[in-house]
């Protein structure tokens, strides 16, 4: 047989990874089978798992490589002895002639067929046991950029046979029970593309943290890509949603990130071909790719994933010269595709310590772990990450340490409170209203935070005994009324997005706006007649890379709320237009000018009443044209808008036609308006309010606090506050009867069903369409729904 030490990537398939790896079989696959699809990968050649044996015998590296790992395992030599003494050895050897020649005459073809007499190439370590679908060998082994000539081409092949050698590699393999000598390499010899006058970056088919399969992940840095392969900088992030990608006019971008990218890795001269250098501000300040650049990628993605079978991890690299982009390695995902999916968790108290503060329960878990008091968000860079944050209260600037802590304490708040939001859209559990944890609690304390014993959170000294359940998704009963989400936190969203609900039926605008947005719309839309220069200085940090600042405000409020859209896409997502207070507006960056001081916000400016008013009317319209981007431009046709505290029928119709004016008509293109439920006038004129929206949604707090006149967030009054007041559920079936009767679909996405699921079986009773709910207590609502339609089947019948 004739001998092979060197093939053209066109000449591979992916079948052969033992005879040039997983790195270059890819390659040649792509290039095989998905050029004629698009997808762009860098002409090159590989050489054979054969070539590099002959390297090995020809340089007697058996007995070395055998004999050094001997000496390591009856503990004579260190791991990093053994490594190194086998590398050098690796790179003392010397080429056989007929493999050197192989190897040179192909890197000459290369540099004609691109026009160059030495052409400067990527040489890349290809390991024939590696991207397994159940082992990933990546970055074990070594790549080298902007390489070129003869003498330099041939010395970096050696430095990659040595790299099957890093102590990193030695372990992997003793660990996933591979033979040190079964494994051979293969050297990918790939023309440069020159990104490092452009950009490169990772891609993902899937969400690398949830595992949500829908989206595409893409990092990106200026200059080669190493620096965001070995995590060295700090990339823009882009997230792209698959199914709306087959539609060539939408631009379905759910997240684009901007990152700090300080660091540049770019060609050099000398011994060393390249090196890192500082970015320009510029740099720092700009994207590394367009809207455009980012959804052909991601188009790519998706055309690779669905050639391959399974979720992928690739490189991509874009041609600063010429613009081009291309993908420079593709393989198997391996962390999030092979995780477990369906399993949910029910937790239960063996043995407990003292009880040492109780509040509310948020989450049905059990956390225990060591206290890290922070009372001053000035503070927080003293919390020590997978700590118990123990504060007094927090608010948006509190949820870069909460996405860290194992769980969360407060002094105060209630179920509807910032702490509580977020910390059920992180899947954390957290006590919240305790009145008295940042006294009776200290740092370094060790405590377990149950929230799986109802509706009070106990906070137990010491570490108790619990038992944990899982609950498998494939168990839970179909019900004929529908189970739905309240979310509102995008940064969390995706953590949900294996329960099978049946939509989200509360996304909340105005957390999308204090967590992302984070400057009132008024602030932008006056901009230039604003008065405080510390605001306009924040602003301007803030909206750097837009010319027109309300631009800012509808791009991240449209690509925060897509993120939710995305969650159950093609299922409906209520989105509730924003339902500040005034002092919680005011807290806005620059919302101070714009923001009426009044003695009770919860029943004052707020809801429908601000979207017509000349104070805010401008600002509404920024949230319309957000949700037109998200509808029209991203493609989540999946989106209903809900108009929050509208009190009476005449404003109805004014906000009706307010966002006519501003492109959002009921009916048009499939749009669906629904109003929220929650004051006695909604109830009292329901029919009236069925002829003007689509639907209802009763929010039960409000609901329930102006039925009783109850403050809800008043300590003082906790005992009154109840859904499940006789008036309350007289209110609520009333309006139920009278959305039926009018032909108006109503659900309900109140805090009741979430903290007492059997309040459920009322609503089943009553015939409500939909239950939207926490996402932590799904299951037992669902379950709790399955139960009152069995029990009664005339409406099991209807």
């Amino acid at each position: 047989m004739a001998q092979t030490d060197v093939l053209w990537f066109e000449e591979v398939k992916r079948s052969q990874v033992g005879l040039v790896g997983g790195k270059n079989s890819s390659l040649g696959e792509m290039v095989q089978t998905l050029s004629a699809q698009g997808v762009k990968v860098p002409p090159g050649f590989a050489t054979t798992a054969e070539a590099y044996w002959r390297y090995v015998e020809a340089n007697d590296l058996r007995q070395v490589i055998s004999d050094r790992l001997d000496e390591m395992a009856a503990g004579k030599k260190t791991l990093a002895e053994t490594g190194q003494a086998v590398r050098s050895a690796f790179l003392h050897g010397e080429f056989p002639p007929a493999t050197a020649e192989a190897i040179t005459k192909a890197y000459a073809e290369l540099s004609k067929r691109a026009g160059k007499d030495e052409l400067d190439v990527a040489v890349r370590s290809s390991a024939t046991a590696e991207d397994l679908p159940d082992a990933s060998f990546a970055g074990q082994q070594e790549t080298f950029l902007n390489v070129r000539g003869d003498r330099a081409l041939l010395d970096y092949c050696r430095r990659c046979y040595a790299s099957l050698f890093t102590d990193r590699a030695i372990s992997y393999r003793q660990v996933k029970g591979f033979d040190h000598l079964q494994v051979a390499l293969s050297v990918g010899v790939q023309q440069m593309v020159r990104s490092d006058i452009g950009g490169s970056g990772v891609m993902f088919s899937i969400d690398t943290e949830s595992g949500f399969d829908k989206v595409v992940r893409i990092d990106a840095a200026w200059g080669l890509g190493e620096n965001v392969v070995q995590g060295a900088v700090d990339p823009d992030a882009y997230q792209v949603f698959k199914p709306l990608l087959g539609d060539e006019s939408l631009l379905p971008i759910v997240e684009k990130t901007l990152g700090e990218k300080a660091i540049k890795m770019i060609y050099a001269t000398g011994d060393e071909p390249t090196k890192n250098v500082p970015t320009s501000r510029a740099e720092r300040a700009a994207f590394v790719l367009n809207d455009q650049e980012i959804v052909l990628l991601a188009r790519w993605a998706t055309t690779i994933e669905k050639h391959y079978g399974c979720p992928m991890d690739m490189e991509w690299a874009k041609d600063g010269d010429t613009g081009e982009i291309f993908i420079v390695q593709a393989r198997p995902e391996t962390v999030q595709s092979r995780r477990e999916a369906g399993v949910f968790r029910s937790y239960r108290v063996i043995e407990k310590g003292k009880v040492l503060t109780t509040g509310l329960s948020i989450g049905g878990a059990i956390t225990a772990g060591r206290v890290c008091l922070i009372e001053d968000v000035r503070d927080i860079d003293k919390f020590v990450d997978g700590s118990i944050l123990v504060t007094g209260i927090t608010d948006p600037d509190w949820v870069p340490i909460m996405k860290k802590a194992a769980a969360i304490i407060t002094d105060h708040g209630g179920r509807t409170s910032h702490a509580a939001i977020v910390s059920r859209e992180l899947g954390l559990t957290a006590v919240v209203g305790t009145g008295n944890a940042t006294h009776v609690l200290h740092t370094d304390q060790d405590v377990t935070v149950s929230c799986a014993e109802g509706d009070q959170g106990f906070v137990y000294e010491g570490s108790a005994k619990f038992e944990v359940d899982e609950l498998d998704i494939a168990t839970l009963p179909e019900t004929r009324t529908k189970v739905m989400l309240n979310l509102a936190n995008p940064a969390a969203a995706f953590n949900w997005w294996r329960i099978p609900a049946d939509g989200v039926g509360l996304a909340r605008m105005e957390f999308v706006v204090t967590e992302q947005v984070r400057v009132h719309p008024m602030a932008l839309v006056r901009y230039d007649s604003l008065k405080d220069e510390a605001a306009k200085a924040e602003i301007d940090a803030i909206t750097i890379n837009y010319d027109d600042k309300t631009e800012y405000f509808i791009d991240t409020l449209s690509r925060g709320l897509a993120r939710i859209a995305a969650v159950v896409h093609p299922k409906p997502v209520i989105i509730r237009m924003s339902d500040f207070k005034t002092n919680e507006y005011a807290g806005l960056v620059g919302g101070r000018e714009f923001e009426p001081d009044e003695e009770n916000p919860m029943i004052g400016f707020r809801g429908a009443s601000r979207y017509y008013s000349p104070r805010y009317r401008e600002g509404f319209a920024l949230e319309c044209r957000a949700i037109q981007r998200l509808r029209n431009e991203m493609g989540f046709k999946n989106v209903v808008v809900m108009i929050p505290f509208c009190r009476s029928v005449k404003e109805a119709d004014k906000v009706l036609e307010v966002m006519v004016e501003n492109g959002l008509r009921r009916g048009e293109d499939g749009l669906e308006v629904y109003v929220m439920c929650e004051i006695p006038s909604n109830v009292i004129l329901a029919d009236a309010f069925a002829r003007r929206f689509d639907g209802f949604s009763i929010g039960s707090n409000d609901l329930t606090q102006l039925t009783l006149g109850v403050d809800r967030d008043s300590e003082e009054l906790a005992g009154l506050f109840d859904e499940q007041d006789e008036a309350v559920e007289w209110m609520i079936s009333s309006v139920i009867g009278a959305a039926h009767k009018a032909g108006a679909k109503i659900g309900l996405c109140g805090q009741a069903p979430s903290d007492h699921p059997e309040f459920a079986r009322f609503l089943v009773g009553c015939g409500i369409n939909s239950i939207s709910v926490t996402p932590d207590s799904f299951f037992a609502v669902k379950r709790h729904v399955a139960e009152a339609e069995a029990d009664e089947p005339a409406l099991k019948q209807a």
